[in-house]
């Protein structure tokens, strides 16, 4: 499935913007290149921590690697499936570059095939100028009406607050919260717990 929308960046005036399911091998490089320098932003001054990982860990780890590549080859409804979008420029001198990702993923439990997991990301030169709402409703629609899920959960650290924003306005609510979960680099964070009715 591929989706193209024109992007207002100030970095880059008149981005084209392709969402693309990771599906290839090429695509698939190309994302886990990006992941890493996604991941190794975590705790930075700018983005502050969207991962439990202190600053010295956050780095995308060769098994970590492994075991999502294995996850994308499953095919959906197979326990372990994993499906995973990026936002690429499609067009302009930066062309193929990621600027974001959406993905979602079995819940564990066996009992719970109707429902699946959310992560995203969005790199730090294309935040708040709509890509990631563009991302999550690209997954919200997919979940919804080609793998007709009923529910989408997902969890997210206390402290991104643009994130819980993001995921309010899409129609997620707190199912619960912990505080204090992580002490990460000497500072105490709490853990989220979201999930979306697709059904309405």
């Amino acid at each position: 499935m591929q989706d193209s929308l024109p992007v207002h960046d100030t970095a880059l005036p008149g981005t084209q913007i392709a969402l693309l399911e990771v599906a290839s091998p090429a695509l698939e490089d190309d994302f886990f290149r990006y992941l890493a320098r996604h991941i190794q932003d975590n705790g930075s001054l700018e983005t502050g921590y969207f991962q439990p990982l202190s600053r010295s860990a956050s780095r995308l780890s060769e098994k970590k690697e492994a075991q999502f590549r294995a996850s994308l080859k499953l095919p959906f409804g197979v326990p372990g499936w994993r499906k995973t979008w990026v936002a690429r420029i499609a067009s302009n001198m930066h062309e193929g570059t990621i600027l974001g990702h959406v993905d979602l993923r079995a819940r564990p439990e066996s009992c719970a095939a109707h429902r699946c997991l959310l992560g995203m990301g969005v790199a730090s030169s294309a935040r708040r100028q709509g890509l990631g709402q563009r991302l999550l409703t690209h997954a919200c629609d997919w979940a919804a009406h080609d793998a007709a899920l009923e529910w989408l959960d997902l969890q997210v650290l206390a402290e991104n607050h643009a994130a819980i924003a993001l995921y309010r306005r899409a129609g997620f609510i707190t199912t619960g919260q912990t505080a204090d979960m992580y002490r990460i680099d000497g500072k105490a964070i709490g853990l989220i717990n979201m999930t979306l009715a697709l059904n309405g």
